[in-house]
């Protein structure tokens, strides 16, 4: 009997498919299975596949692959359709892939195998019928985007490998887990689950060429399948002992393949008899795919973070030893995104002079170059303050450093540039460099367009303490950076930050700067009298008030929440209401400190004078009389602006303010270098000057000169006190608050001195 009258006997064809020609060979059985005449056929690929049920046809498609990746045979059940659209039968197909090469070298394959019509079960049988289009295709598919969601939310290898114990798959579950990760020429264990501690010992540390399964899938990229143990004892004798005292039956082993590359390999490992059909092999391969992306990601993530924490320790330095009489509390926040390193710093350089330098800056961007930029920056200040430099020096020096890093990079090929031209354009970085002797607490600062610091005074209230700054370093290489000189008295503390934490959330440096105010002035030190940790838990107040769950309460006028680097240094000045520091053996009943402030407005900067009239401001924020805060405000004003403009000077402006609210008294005095007295003058009515003298009788409680080895001091005071109800005091007009200068229609004070004399009215 002839072959093919057997396989037309029991219902079997032959066909074979050829991928590289899109052709189809089928014989008169095949053919006839199929629905067309009973006669060998050779059609193209689409007039088969129209014969196909599309559901089974996508999945027949899926199988072939996975059949020509593990080199295994593909099986499937079909459904046959006619030209209407109704089922015409069942078949059962079984081909090998068989690859081949063309002349060109390009490698395809072609399907060999037979077609098998499945008999039907009758009514009233007892056949069972288990079709593949059944709910076991749909509780696959529902598991599939089960496990693929929990691996991808996995962010460590830890995790990766918890998801992969716990997958429980459709109809056959493994009882025991094991990823085999490849180091060198060696395997290795990543992790395993199902089996006991110390049980990974003689596959911790095995060589690629070992007869073992794991290590023969890494070696060719191909899945091994093994349902029985004569199986395993049969393809891998001399490692079969190693695996017989786990008591499984069924092992399946697959490569875990990324883009190309096989990094591992992982075992599913059965007590019951799995035969690893077509469907659960297609299963299986989809995990192991899933599980080679997630623990790529979470190798990837891993080392991120690993890099990140390197970066982070190297570049954000210690706070250093202890400074006698001084307390220190930093942060840095990066943004969140990328490797978590930015171009915010901070950094304490003890100095050859026995003082100390508190440096802040912000290199511009958030990438890894502003990182490296920042890494070279803060390197050179370093280098700069500790040979002995000035302040303005040591930003000079920076500045021309941080130029000459930009205009090496502008050299660089074209070829280097048309690649990322962001990467190679030149950066700016603002910078505040404090020189602070802790004894007297003279603080020395050259600031680089960076934020002005804030102070807060002993009793609690904050000034923004305005200093001269030149241009952000690396714009003008020779820039000069003018140094301001002041004290920080005994309980003040000073805050040094960048301007993320100022904008961050939508804020301006307006709105921001208002939120922060509150904050400082919202950590009472009597709350906390003599509590060490006070500046810690005040810089952890100040980030929370940023990143914190409230700050999305308080976003700013902006439409977008910008995030910003933050760095924050604080600098405390230990003293009887700082609150850190030891506290005093014998405490007595605490006195109100006093409250004061200091500011130079130089000939050059008439604009400071504007900020003048916002430090007092500011000073006086809680003082009871809001008109006596006006006239204080209207005085300093025209005492400031007749210095700019009848001498050659600068204008020293000291407030201060001492008692208990509700009592105090305020003295402002403004030196000049002029020896020439004031003297009261009788202005018309159309006069726009001479009025001086007028308005400090009038609005100050007391006043006067008060003459210097060269020049002279002008002061007055004010005493607070309660406005009552219904009082019809006197008080200067709301345009002496305006923040902007000297003016047409503006009290100048005193009548302008002739060619080349001083002053001859006081300031007012």
């Amino acid at each position: 009997m002839r072959t093919e009258d057997v396989l037309a006997a029991i219902a079997t064809g032959l066909w074979r498919w050829d991928n590289a020609s899109g052709t189809v060979t089928l014989d008169g059985e095949a053919a006839r299975l199929l629905g067309l005449p009973a006669e060998p056929v050779v059609l193209p690929e689409v007039a088969v596949r129209s014969r196909f049920h599309p559901v089974d046809w996508n999945e027949i498609n899926g199988i072939v692959n996975l059949a020509v990746a593990e080199g295994t045979l593909a099986e499937a059940r079909l459904r046959i359709m006619d030209e209407d659209g109704r089922v015409l039968r069942t078949v059962r197909s079984r081909s090998k892939p068989v690859e081949n090469r063309d002349p060109a070298g390009r490698v395809d394959y072609e399907l060999i195998g037979t077609i098998q019509e499945i008999a039907e079960p009758q009514p009233g049988t007892t056949a069972v019928h288990t079709p593949i289009t059944g709910d076991w295709r749909r509780s696959r598919e529902a598991f599939l985007l089960d496990a693929g969601r929990a691996l991808a939310e996995a962010r460590s290898t830890a995790e990766v490998l918890r998801v992969a114990a716990s997958l429980s798959m459709p109809g056959f579950s493994p009882d025991g887990l094991a990823v085999f990760g490849v180091a060198g020429e060696r395997l290795s264990i990543i992790g395993h689950h199902g089996h006991d501690v110390g049980d990974e010992a003689p596959f911790v540390d095995m060589r690629l060429d070992t007869d073992y399964p794991a290590a023969e899938v890494v070696r060719t990229g191909r899945a091994i399948y093994l349902p029985t143990p004569e199986d395993y004892k049969r393809r891998f004798p001399a490692t079969w002992p190693l695996a017989q005292r786990f008591g499984r039956v069924s092992w399946a082993f697959l490569p875990l393949i990324v883009a190309g590359r096989t990094m591992g390999a992982w075992m599913a490992a059965f007590k019951h008899q799995v035969s690893f059909s077509p469907d659960e092999r297609s299963v299986l391969t989809t995990v192991a795919r899933m599980l080679a992306q997630a623990l790529q990601r979470a190798g990837v993530a891993e080392s991120e973070r690993e890099l990140t924490t390197g970066l982070q320790r190297s570049m954000m330095p210690q706070l250093g030893p202890e400074i006698p009489g001084m307390q220190l509390a930093a942060r840095y926040v990066p943004t969140g995104g990328g490797l978590q390193v930015g171009g915010d710093w901070y950094d304490v350089i003890p100095l050859p002079s026995g003082r100390f330098a508190l440096v802040i800056g912000d290199v511009q961007g958030h990438d890894v170059r502003a990182a490296g930029l920042m890494g070279q920056l803060r390197i050179a200040v370093r280098a700069y303050a500790s040979e002995g430099h000035r302040p303005d020096a040591v930003l000079s020096r920076a500045s021309r450093f941080l130029a000459g890093l930009g205009s090496s990079q502008e050299s660089d090929s074209d070829e280097d540039r048309d690649e990322d031209p962001d990467f190679h354009s030149p950066r700016f970085a603002t910078c505040l460099y404090v020189e602070c002797d802790p004894r007297t607490g003279l603080l020395e600062v050259a600031r680089a367009g960076h934020p002005d610091p804030a102070i807060r005074m002993t009793d609690g209230t904050v000034l923004m303490r305005p200093t001269a700054g030149g241009l952000p370093l690396g714009i003008v290489p020779d820039t000069d950076y003018p140094t301001t000189r002041f004290t920080l008295e005994p309980g003040e503390t000073m805050m040094l930050c960048t301007d993320g934490l100022i904008e961050t959330g939508g804020h301006d440096l307006d709105t921001g700067w208002a939120r922060l105010r509150a904050v400082l002035e919202g950590q009472t030190h009597e709350a906390d009298a003599h509590d060490t940790e006070s500046l810690e838990k005040l810089a952890d107040l100040l980030v929370q008030a940023v990143h914190g769950p409230s700050s999305h309460h308080t976003t700013g006028p902006l439409a977008d929440r910008r995030e910003d680097d933050i760095a924050v240094v604080l600098l405390c000045r230990e003293g009887g209401a700082c609150g850190c520091g030891t506290p005093p053996a014998h405490p007595v009943r605490p006195v109100r400190p006093a409250r004061r402030t200091m500011l130079t407005v130089a000939q050059a900067e008439p604009e400071r004078i504007a900020g003048a009239r916002r430090q007092i401001r500011e000073l006086l924020h809680d003082w009871s009389d809001p008109e006596q805060v006006d006239s204080a405000v209207l005085m300093v004003s025209e005492m400031v602006t007749n210095v700019l403009m009848h001498t050659d000077g600068d204008a020293l402006l000291v407030a201060e303010a001492v008692g208990e609210l509700g009592g105090r008294r305020l003295r402002i005095e403004v030196a000049d270098q002029s020896d020439e007295l004031p003297h009261k003058r009788h202005p018309g009515e159309m006069a726009s000057s001479g009025r001086g003298v007028l308005l400090m009788e009038m609005l100050a409680d007391d006043w006067g000169v008060d003459p210097r080895g060269e020049g002279k001091s002008i002061w007055f005071e004010l005493h607070e006190q309660s406005k009552a109800p219904g009082d019809a005091a006197a008080g200067p007009e709301p345009t002496a608050d305006s923040d902007s200068g000297p003016g047409p229609g503006r009290a100048s004070g005193s009548d302008r001195p002739a060619a080349g004399g001083p002053a001859a009215d006081p300031p007012a």
